[in-house]
């Protein structure tokens, strides 16, 4: 069994991708899925995965507010930043909050598993 996987994303689409990126393999699983922050932070509680992908623009509540609560709850979670903006300020906080590393998006699996790889390296 693998490191278990919370990928968070508002878009299907990029969670099942994550999904097929996992599917099959021995060192990572899919552990479970959320579409907002809100729900990020209670299934981070409720599943206690091994690594978080971690949208930053979601409703409800932004990734950057849920990567604090995460981190709040358990200031050792490894959580990896996915998304699309990408701006310099962006990637700055997240880091600064405690976000491991950012993979920008549209990402390769090979640039998914890099991260992942990094995160579980730092346990």
């Amino acid at each position: 069994m693998g490191y278990r996987v919370l990928a968070v994303d508002d878009s299907l689409l990029m969670r099942k991708q994550v999904e097929r990126l996992l599917k099959g393999r021995d060192d990572y699983e899919l552990a479970g899925t959320a579409c907002n922050g809100e729900e990020a932070v209670a299934k981070f509680k409720e599943l206690a995965p091994d690594v978080v992908l971690l949208d930053i623009v979601m409703p409800k509540k932004s990734g950057k507010d849920a990567l604090r609560e995460i981190l709040e709850h358990d200031p050792k979670a490894r959580v990896i930043m996915v998304s699309s903006l990408g701006t310099d300020e962006a990637v700055s906080e997240c880091l600064e909050v405690g976000a491991l590393r950012f993979i920008q998006k549209p990402f390769t699996q090979e640039l998914l598993l890099q991260g992942l790889r990094s995160a579980v390296d730092r346990s």
